[in-house]
């Protein structure tokens, strides 16, 4: 198989919309089910990885902290509220282990998100972005990807809400789980997908 290396909008828009069928546990406090989701989470060899962050409208105004972390295995996913969680070490952990691969996009600007809770070692990271061209992709947004790889349309209309609202809405929960797992799915299909031959292995080859 080989991928498009880009999409038009007007290809991308009459794809189906990606959905997760999965179970979705927002984690708000550090208890039981907290230390369950990690505990299901280390348990897995890849995981996806996404963060949201509430957005600022006026200029020279500081950005706000990471309001989201997201995890999602196959048919679990994790939304970490850390504006009330924080960052504990069994969660620092898990992002500085290179056993677990966290597969996103454009994960250095989450992971220094991140370290403004707490500084840890990013270890295991997989950004799609940088990977995508091994498989001829020049397009760098989730959505566009995830449609290139996937055949599926990422919806964004969540993307400038609220994410430190008292109460996330059922769409947005359903955007933010979608985010991480997506990035999970398009790294799963690549690895069993060949990569292109680069120009130096083609001139080996001949």
């Amino acid at each position: 198989m080989i991928f498009k290396s880009t999409i038009s909008p007007e290809e991308l828009d009459k794809l189906k919309s990606a959905e997760f069928t999965g179970e979705v546990t927002i984690l708000d406090k550090i208890d039981e089910i907290y230390e369950s989701a990690l505990d299901y989470l280390t348990s897995q060899k890849i995981i996806g990885f996404d963060t949201e962050t509430k957005p600022v409208f006026q200029a020279n105004v500081k950005r706000n902290n990471v309001a989201l972390l997201q995890l999602s295995g196959g048919e679990r996913a994790f939304i970490f509220r850390l504006t009330e969680t924080g960052m504990p070490d069994s969660l620092c952990k898990l992002l500085s282990t290179k056993k677990i691969i966290k597969v996103g996009a454009a994960v250095t600007d989450d992971i220094r998100g991140l370290q403004r809770y707490t500084k840890f070692v990013p270890r295991g990271f997989v950004d799609l972005q940088s990977i995508g061209e091994s498989w001829g992709i020049k397009e760098k947004s989730v959505r566009k990807m995830a449609a290139i790889v996937l055949g599926v349309k990422v919806s964004k209309s969540q993307q400038l809400s609220n994410w430190e609202a008292e109460v996330l809405t059922e769409a947005q929960i359903n955007y933010a789980a979608v985010d991480a797992w997506i990035c999970r799915q398009m790294y799963l299909k690549l690895l069993s997908t060949p990569k292109l031959l680069q120009n130096n292995e083609k001139r080996d080859n001949t």
